[in-house]
């Protein structure tokens, strides 16, 4: 049965999605945390742009920031998020192998 928490919650997760730079993020931390420095320089982006898109995730309740002292280093909210990505991504080649070009398969998938 459908219920706005289920649509409300698949929502959230699809906004966080719609993003290639947000994606990019979850698919990293799907293996583990990260500082944002190391995210931005991973994935190519300015300091300024990753903390937007982590703010977004946030606010999706996707990612959690870790205090470290001065710093803070970002995780999945729940280690479930990385399997539902595996899960997610093994269900969209499979329906559709020819989702990606070769030579951007990397960057799309």
């Amino acid at each position: 049965m459908e219920t706005s928490l289920h649509r409300d919650a698949l929502a959230r997760f699809g906004h966080a999605l719609s993003d290639p730079t947000r994606t990019q993020i979850l698919l990293h931390l799907r293996t583990g945390s990260a500082y944002p420095s190391d995210l931005a320089e991973r994935i190519g982006v300015s300091r300024q742009i990753l903390s937007n898109h982590l703010a977004c995730l946030r606010g999706c309740g996707l990612v959690v920031a870790v205090p470290e002292g001065r710093r803070s280093r970002y995780e999945l909210a729940d280690a479930r998020i990385g399997r539902a990505l595996e899960d997610l991504l093994g269900l969209v080649l499979a329906v559709d192998p020819a989702c990606c070009p070769a030579a951007d398969a990397e960057a799309c998938c």
